[in-house]
């Protein structure tokens, strides 16, 4: 028998890892004869677009393993309930038997764990015999159930970088202006949170930070920047895409008037829409933003190795435990402890994880509701590291400040 993966959703500076995970376990187990790939996730599949990937040259694959996106291309189909529409069930069925394939792993977050749900719903209902497991990725974080997500440490090692190079960039007038840097998180804050584990000389960079979990308001917003820049004459301000104010509107509504399949909003522009209130206020003139985009969640020379591991590991997770588990789990990862760093890969029902959102908690952000707290770094310096190491970011060093 042979078994199958495919990516879906956004993707991952370390994505490919948990593919090259699956690959590399079953040449070790000689669990399937071959591990086939379906390009463009499920779509991709129904299309019958399925290479061999027990056939790609070994260097090619290391290759792979440490190439940022999805490697195998992604989608963003939604499949309806089988009492809405089976065809698309029995298609996927039918093509699955005609290439022997006995597993199904799908690597993608909340919405790809919803298809990973339906189809073992369907299989169990039907008496087929096909396992449909689903991979965790996400930059986002936004899993339920896993202490976090792949994916997340090399973007929140991005976030956090960057945020130290930028600030070293800001500071080098006597009257630095203020500095809006712009995170992804649709309806969630922990990529914002993660540009608190900048710092320099053991002061952080940040000032203020502000998470889509603590209602966002203008008017305090403007009086957290004057104050800090009466203090300083220099702000610097992370933002996540995903503000909403105490109607839980999005700041960035004007931009948000897109969705994808799934119904998500398209955001983007937070930073200049603070940038244009902070010169309204008229509190200076000199006033910066950078949105980094999807920068994020694709620039693997920043990547964490302590990510780049755990991504192979629930990937070969996946595929050691595939023969005995039950259908329709997810690997989730069990955080053990944080000094020193250690945690390990568990199953976890899929349909828990779908249609759930786990939000950064509110007790780690601070009481004025623009920052962290030292729980939050607690949870956040393990993932951003090298392995069996200390060495976290960069270390730098300025006589200017």
């Amino acid at each position: 028998m042979n078994c199958i993966i495919a990516q879906s959703g956004g993707p991952t500076t370390v994505i490919n890892s948990s593919v090259y995970g699956v690959i590399k376990e079953n040449f070790d187990l000689n669990l399937y004869e071959n591990v086939y790939g379906g390009v463009n996730g499920i779509e991709g599949i129904l299309a019958k677009k399925i290479i061999n990937l027990s056939s790609i040259d070994q260097n090619k694959l290391e290759i792979f393993k440490n190439s940022p996106s999805s490697g195998l291309g992604s989608c963003r189909y939604k499949l309806k309930d089988f009492s809405e529409n089976e065809e698309e069930y029995k298609k996927l069925i039918s093509i699955l038997r005609e290439y022997k394939i006995s597993t199904f792993f799908y690597v993608g977050g909340n919405d790809s764990m919803d298809t990973i749900a339906k189809l073992s719903t369907y299989a169990i209902a039907k008496d087929i015999n096909i396992k449909f497991i689903g991979i965790p990725k996400t930059i986002d974080n936004d899993l339920k159930y896993i202490d976090h997500t792949p994916g997340f440490g090399s973007a929140a090692k991005f976030i956090s970088t960057s945020v130290l190079e930028t600030y070293l960039d800001s500071k080098v007038y006597s009257n630095n202006g203020i500095f809006i840097l712009e995170s992804m998180g649709r309806d969630t804050g922990w990529l914002a949170a993660a540009a608190s584990l900048a710092k320099i000389k053991g002061t952080s960079c940040v000032d203020l930070i502000y998470l889509p979990e603590s209602s966002f308001s203008l008017d305090k917003f403007i009086k957290d920047v004057q104050k800090v820049y009466n203090e300083k004459h220099s702000v610097y301000i992370v933002a996540s895409e995903g503000l909403k104010n105490k109607d839980g509107e999005f700041l960035s509504a004007t931009k948000s008037e897109t969705h994808d399949n799934f119904g998500h909003s398209q955001l983007g522009g937070v930073g200049s829409i603070l940038k244009a209130v902070i010169l309204k206020a008229n509190i200076t003139k000199r006033v910066k933003v950078l949105e980094l985009g999807v920068l994020q969640r694709c620039s693997m020379h920043c990547a964490s190795e302590t990510d780049l591991h755990e991504a192979e590991l629930v990937g070969r997770y996946a595929l050691k435990n595939s023969m005995n588990c039950t259908n329709g789990l997810m690997v989730s990862i069990k955080r053990i402890s944080n000094l020193p760093y250690k945690s390990e890969p568990i199953f976890i029902e899929a349909n828990k994880v779908a249609n759930n959102i786990k939000y950064f908690p509110t007790e780690w952000i601070n009481e004025e509701g623009n920052g962290v707290t030292e729980e939050a770094l607690a949870y956040l310096t393990p993932l951003v590291e090298d392995l069996d190491s200390t060495n976290t970011l960069p270390i730098y060093e300025s006589f200017a400040i």
